[in-house]
């Protein structure tokens, strides 16, 4: 087999050792492989990178390991081309697996070109991507802190959250901190209501009568209280960090929020996500098939077996599932139309799917492009059904089909 890579190594990563086997294929003969074990510390990974140096390797590969592959990654890339490998893509013959085998197969791989590397973000998106994700973090511990408090309500008999909308609004703020207090009138505590609110009154007091108990209730709400306030400050810290991070793609972040259902919010982690290189996606389509957010391939005998997704990027999925489900409420655009169409024929599910899909592609042709979003408009799908050019050539290619030959003259 051709050796595309004569000289290589291959790195089996774990949390405390590093296995190393540098490949070298001499111009006539078999392959030469050295292989040492180092361990993780920082001195040790400098002396793996004098080994390899003194080996003119020029390029390493190793697998993804959990995050363990990160110090190392970092370590070598500024003087190697460093490629991270798929687990699920370099799996060795069942029965052979050690730390030097698995260094060996790896060196083996990347000698032959038989291996593609992982998308790894570039050094100016590494720093927003752990931001946007520390950030996701916190807004759902936030939102299970709010669920808990929820449940404390409802075990204490409190049903304010069937006469509102929110639990910890300004209104509901307000009546829970008078609860914690001690307070315990329910026409009081409903007085206290703001707003669109202050209409139902009555049934806000009807809904505050129950047995919350200041002493055990009160304690209980008093610390999902510290708790939620707590996300509050770390989640405004963190976009406060972010808006530092993100200042220099700023206009970036800007043409991606014309998207519909793209908020500021989105854009950055989408930007963060996969960055503005688009060079490492040649086409929409390879950027789509990345991130798992498009049909997988399983045929066997001519038979599709099933078009399940595969496991792509989860924080990107998430980011654009929030995305699209506000595209599909946007109010005469391409992406709600398209969003509609599909939920008639497939489901709510499949339209989700498509229109994170569609708003995807529109990411990479907006940053490829340097351009901003043009929406199609809501009618696009009944122009481009109802369009008389191709009518006339869908109609022209059966009669072809039935052995006729057409020739279309303009009526006078």
């Amino acid at each position: 087999m051709e050796v595309v890579f004569p000289r290589c190594a291959g790195l089996d990563v774990h949390r405390d050792t590093v296995a190393a086997a540098v490949r070298i294929q001499p111009a006539k003969g078999p392959a030469k492989v050295e292989v040492r074990t180092f361990t993780t510390t920082g001195g040790s990974l400098g002396l793996l990178a004098d080994w390899l140096a003194q080996n003119k390797v020029t390029i390493v590969g190793m697998e993804s390991t959990g995050v363990y592959w990160k110090p190392v990654f970092h370590m070598l890339e500024d003087q190697f081309e460093c490629w991270l490998l798929n687990a699920a893509h370099v799996r060795n013959v069942p029965g052979r697996k050690t730390d030097v085998a698995d260094a060996v197969w790896l060196a083996d791989l990347v000698a032959h070109g038989l291996v593609r590397p992982s998308f790894v973000p570039p050094k100016p998106f590494r720093d927003p991507r752990d931001l946007t994700r520390a950030r996701r973090t916190v807004v759902e511990e936030k939102t299970r802190e709010v669920q808990r408090l929820e449940k404390l309500m409802q075990d204490a008999g409190v049903k304010f959250t069937s006469v509102a909308s929110q639990l910890l609004g300004v209104s509901g703020r307000a009546i829970l901190e008078k609860m914690i207090d001690g307070e315990q009138n329910p026409q009081y505590l409903a007085d206290l209501a703001r707003g669109r609110l202050r209409g139902k009154i009555p049934q806000l007091a009807e809904a505050l009568a129950g047995t919350f108990r200041s002493g055990h209730h009160g304690f209980l709400a008093a610390q999902l209280l510290e708790r939620i306030d707590l996300c509050d400050e770390q989640i405004t810290e963190l976009d406060r960090r972010i808006e530092v991070m993100i200042a220099p793609f700023v206009e970036t972040v800007d043409r991606v929020t014309t998207i519909p259902g793209v908020g500021r919010v989105t854009a950055i982690v989408l930007l963060a996500e996969v960055g503005i290189d688009m060079s490492r996606f040649p086409t929409a389509g390879h950027l789509a098939s990345w991130a798992g957010i498009c049909p997988g391939n399983h045929t066997s005998g001519g038979k599709r077996l099933s078009g399940r997704t595969r496991h792509g990027n989860k924080w990107l999925r998430t980011a654009l599932t929030e995305a699209a489900w506000a595209a599909a409420r946007s109010k005469n655009t391409y992406l709600a139309s398209h969003h509609a169409q599909v939920r008639g024929r497939r489901g709510i599910q499949k339209a989700i799917g498509t229109t994170r899909h569609d708003i995807l592609i529109a990411y990479w042709h907006i940053v490829a492009g340097n351009t901003e979003y043009h929406d199609l408009g809501g009618d696009w799908h009944t122009r481009r059904r109802r369009n008389p050019e191709k009518r006339k050539n869908t109609l022209v290619g059966e009669l072809e089909k039935l052995g006729y030959t057409v020739t279309i003259e303009p009526a006078a």
